[in-house]
C-alpha cells in the first residue's frame, strides 16, 4: 500500500480523500506525491496527463470506490489500461484510474477461452496461452494492453483476416458503470451495452475483466522484408497486385521508415530510409516461401527475416518500438488503394518529399474483418479495405514540423479517404467533437451509441476519451 495513504486529505482541496484512501487497496495519489508522475506516465511522452487524483486500482473494488468518489465530487473519470492508451485532456478537476496492477490471467484450454484483468498486456496472455498450443488475436506490439485494444476493435498482424477483430471474440465483460455498480455483461444479459462497449472504448463503463476466445495456432511463417526507400514505388506496385492473390491466412502491411541510428537496430537499418514489407502467414513454411517469392523479387532486399516461427514471436512482424517516446500521429481510412493513391503515397513519403515522419504505414484489412461476427458489435471500421497510419517522433519544442507534415499527409491522402477508420489509431484530438464521432460511426450507429450512453452514463462521467455524448 502506498505511503501516500497517510497524507492529509486537505492537500487535494477535496473533502473525504482519506476515506477514498481507506477504501482502495492500491495507491491514491495527488500532485506532489513521490509516485504521482510515474503512476500517470504513458507510452507517449507528449501526452503527459496531470489528473487531480490518480487511483492505482489493484482490484475491481478499487475501481468501484474510485468511480463513486469521482461521482460524488462531480469529477469526470478516465482509465488507462496500459501505457499505450491515450487519455484525452479534459478541463477542470478529473480522476484517472490506472489498472496495470489488475493483470490476472485464467486460461481454460478445454473451451479455448482466456479471462484477463483490466491491466493485462498481450505479452502476458501469449506467454500463458502458448503453453496450451493456443493463440489470441493479439496486436502488433506485445506490450499493448488487452482490454483497451479490444474495446477499440483490435487488429493484429497474423490472425485478424482469418478470425476478425479481437472484439469479435469477446464472450463476457465485468464492467464498473458510471454509478459505481459492478455488472457482468454478456450478449444475453444486456445486448445493447455489450454491442456498444465493443468498438466504442471507454464511453460506457470501465471493463475490469474480459473473457475471450483463443485459437489452436502454434506457428506461423512471417517477418519482414526491408527495401531501400528509393524502391518504394516499384515494391508498392508489386505488393498491391500481390494482395489480390492471397487468402485470409495471410496478413500484410507496408511502412516507409526513416529509422534512427540506434544500436538496437540491425546495422543495415541504422539511420536508414527504407520500405518495410510485413507478412504473417498461417500456412506451412513451404507454402509461405512460395507465397512471398513475388515480394522478394520486387527489388533487392536489404534485410529478409521471413521464416517459420513459434507464435510467441509474432511481434517480429512489425518490430514496434517498446520504449516511451514523444509521438505525434494521424490516421486515414482508405476506401481504395488505386495506382493514383499509391503514387500520391510515394510522393508524400519518398526520398524527395521532405517528409520528417518516422513511419508511415498502410495496412491491408479485409477477410474476416469485413464480416459481422455472430454477436454483432459497434466496431466502425468493418468493410474498410485499407488504413494508413503515420507517426513522427519529436519532443514538444521541436514537434511543429512533424505535426504540420502529419496534416499535409492526411490532406494528401484525402481523395481516397473513407469516413470509417480504426478507432485505436485515432490521435487523441482526432475525434473529440460530436460531428467527428458521428462521421466515424455514421448517423444510425452513432444514435444507437448515444442511446446506450444516455442509459448508462447520462452525466457523461466517462468523457475524457473519444466521446459519445448522451
Amino acid at each position: 500500500m502506498s505511503t501516500s495513504h497517510s497524507r492529509p486529505a486537505q492537500s487535494t482541496g477535496f473533502r473525504h480523500l482519506n476515506a477514498l484512501r481507506e477504501a482502495v487497496s492500491g495507491p491514491v495519489l495527488v500532485s506532489g506525491d513521490p509516485e504521482y508522475v510515474a503512476e500517470c506516465a504513458g507510452h507517449n511522452l507528449l501526452r503527459a496527463v496531470r489528473p487531480t487524483v490518480v487511483v492505482g486500482a489493484a482490484h475491481a473494488a478499487d475501481v468501484v470506490a474510485a468511480v463513486r468518489y469521482a461521482r460524488a465530487h462531480g469529477m469526470p473519470v478516465a482509465v488507462r489500461n496500459a501505457g499505450h492508451q491515450a487519455v484525452l485532456p479534459d478541463a477542470g478537476d478529473w480522476l484517472l484510474i490506472t489498472t496495470g496492477r489488475m493483470n490476472d490471467i485464467r486460461v481454460e484450454p478445454d473451451i479455448r477461452t482466456v479471462t484477463v484483468g483490466a491491466g493485462t498486456r498481450w505479452r502476458q496472455v501469449v506467454e500463458a496461452t502458448v503453453k496450451h498450443g493456443l493463440a489470441p488475436l493479439s496486436g502488433s506490439a506485445p506490450n499493448v494492453g488487452v482490454i483497451g485494444y479490444t474495446l477499440g476493435g483490435g487488429i493484429g498482424p497474423l490472425l485478424s483476416r482469418r478470425h476478425g477483430y479481437a472484439a469479435d471474440q469477446v464472450r463476457r465483460m465485468d464492467v464498473v458503470t458510471a454509478d459505481g455498480q459492478l455488472l457482468r455483461v454478456t450478449p444475453q444479459s444486456d445486448p445493447e451495452l455489450f454491442w456498444a462497449l465493443l468498438g466504442c472504448k471507454g464511453n460506457f463503463g470501465i471493463v475490469v475483466a474480459m473473457e475471450f476466445a483463443v485459437f489452436p495456432v502454434t506457428r506461423f511463417f512471417g517477418g519482414g522484408l526491408w527495401f531501400r526507400g528509393e524502391d518504394t514505388a516499384q515494391v508498392l506496385s508489386v505488393w498491391r497486385a500481390w494482395l489480390e492473390t492471397v487468402d485470409e491466412d495471410t496478413t500484410s502491411s507496408v511502412a516507409v521508415q526513416r529509422l534512427p541510428d540506434t544500436p538496437g537496430l540491425p546495422d543495415v537499418l541504422r539511420g536508414a530510409f527504407v520500405l518495410h514489407v510485413r507478412v504473417g502467414h498461417l500456412g506451412p513454411a513451404a507454402r509461405g516461401e512460395r507465397l512471398v517469392a513475388p515480394l522478394r523479387g520486387a527489388a533487392l532486399p536489404l534485410l529478409d527475416t521471413l521464416a517459420e516461427r513459434p507464435f510467441e514471436q509474432a511481434g517480429v512482424i512489425h518490430r514496434d518500438p517498446v520504449r516511451p517516446a514523444p509521438v505525434s500521429e494521424t490516421s486515414v481510412g482508405l476506401r481504395e488503394l488505386s495506382p493514383a493513391a499509391t503514387a500520391r503515397f510515394t510522393e508524400l513519403t519518398g526520398a524527395d518529399s521532405g517528409c520528417p515522419l518516422t513511419m508511415v504505414e498502410i495496412r491491408a484489412l479485409g477477410g474476416a474483418l469485413d464480416r459481422e461476427p455472430p454477436v454483432p458489435n459497434a466496431v466502425p471500421s468493418r468493410g474498410l479495405p485499407f488504413v494508413t497510419f503515420a507517426v513522427g517522433v519529436a519532443p514538444a519544442a521541436e514537434a511543429a514540423p512533424v505535426t504540420d507534415y502529419l496534416a499535409t499527409y492526411a490532406e494528401g491522402m484525402s481523395p481516397w479517404a473513407d469516413r470509417r477508420n480504426i478507432l485505436n489509431f485515432l490521435s487523441p484530438s482526432a475525434a473529440s467533437t460530436e460531428a467527428q464521432m458521428r462521421r466515424l460511426f455514421g448517423d444510425e450507429r452513432y444514435a444507437r451509441l448515444a442511446a446506450v450512453k444516455r442509459r448508462m452514463d447520462p452525466d457523461n462521467v466517462f468523457r475524457v476519451n473519444h466521446n459519445v455524448r448522451p
